[in-house]
């Protein structure tokens, strides 16, 4: 005999996942991807794999450099204000700053965006951060992944991760093995917090301080969510002339850690950076946040940048050179210390 009441067949869309909305969303950034292909792109979006061809007349003896991160709590700030297109670009940003620091050329990049319900509008405009700062460093975003994931994440929220991949020759990487007692530490301004210590920041603006995102604050002479969302900066080009002069035996991304942890990262044995502080100028958003928590300069030169992204090591011979190079640049930047004989850390003066 037939069932009176017959259970309803269960789709996906039942439990939150619109596979023909991910359909559409993905035709719809497919585009924007494409504007970034080279010749080297060798396959378009969509395939189980992305193909890109190594140009090994570019190389004589190609070493492939390769790094992954994301953007953080950083995201938090941008799902309060709805400002969505800024954080590709500083996903890409990062990564570059990467590989950048190793003498590596970027090649191509891609992307993992898990949300739990899918907003393509929303999703597009990410994409269109992504596309744009890969066109700025030159590289392809050859491909990527889209999650849907509900119940794992809130209405509106997502997270991002991304993965770069380039190139160098292996004589010419740069891996800080050459720095030796003598050589200058200079250091590239920031513009903000670029990606890192935000679960801190946001901790002492809008809960120890209640800043509302959108409010002025007078101290720093702006909004709260626009001082924290400022883009991550890209150093490619002054890294790139850097490495082209032959002017750097090692180079540091200040990120997650600070200087702290960061310069270190590139010192051989036998060497330690004594960095001056004082010798930069700190931006305001940064003196505010330890006002707020009356937080130690131990835990904010280790949490945070502190207004300089990243640091060079140039040898004394050739900083004169070095410095007129940059000066006709027209790149500001800072000497913040020197390198001395030790155990391989930083120590403030």
């Amino acid at each position: 005999m037939p069932q009176e009441n017959a259970a309803k067949s269960v789709t996906y869309a039942d439990a939150g996942v619109d596979i023909r909305g991910g359909g559409q969303a993905k035709e719809r950034i497919k585009y924007l991807a494409q504007k970034t292909f080279n010749r080297n792109a060798l396959a378009g979006i969509g395939g189980f794999g992305a193909l890109f061809r190594l140009d090994l007349q570019r190389w004589k003896n190609p070493v492939l450099v390769s790094s992954a991160d994301g953007v953080g709590t950083k995201l938090k700030v941008a799902f309060a204000l709805g400002l969505h297109q800024t954080v590709g670009i500083d996903l890409v940003n990062h990564c570059v700053n990467d590989i950048a620091v190793q003498g590596a050329t970027p090649l191509f990049f891609l992307d993992y965006l898990a949300t739990g319900r899918l907003d393509a509008d929303v999703i597009e405009t990410v994409v269109s951060g992504l596309a744009d700062g890969c066109k700025t460093n030159g590289c392809v975003l050859i491909g990527g992944e889209t999650a849907q994931m509900p119940g794992f994440y809130a209405d509106g929220e997502y997270d991002l991760a991304g993965f770069i991949v380039g190139a160098v020759d292996r004589d010419k990487m740069i891996t800080g093995a050459g720095i030796k007692p003598g050589d200058v530490l200079i250091g590239l301004p920031s513009t903000g917090l670029h990606t890192n210590g935000y679960s801190l920041a946001r901790k002492l603006l809008f809960e120890v301080a209640g800043y509302k995102p959108t409010q002025y604050v007078t101290a720093i002479k702006e909004k709260a969510g626009a001082a924290l969302m400022r883009t991550h900066r890209s150093y490619l080009p002054v890294i790139q002339k850097l490495v082209s002069a032959g002017l750097t035996t090692g180079m540091a991304h200040i990120t997650g850690g600070g200087i702290t942890e960061n310069l270190p990262r590139i010192l051989p044995k036998g060497v330690m950076a004594q960095v001056e502080i004082g010798s930069w100028p700190v931006l305001p958003i940064f003196e505010h946040l330890g006002q707020l928590g009356s937080v130690s300069q131990e835990e904010m030169m280790r949490t945070f940048n502190m207004g300089i992204g990243l640091i060079a090591a140039i040898p004394a011979a050739k900083f004169t050179r070095a410095k007129n190079l940059l000066d006709r640049a027209e790149e500001k930047f800072y000497v913040v210390g020197r390198i001395v004989k030790g155990d391989r850390r930083v120590q403030y003066t």
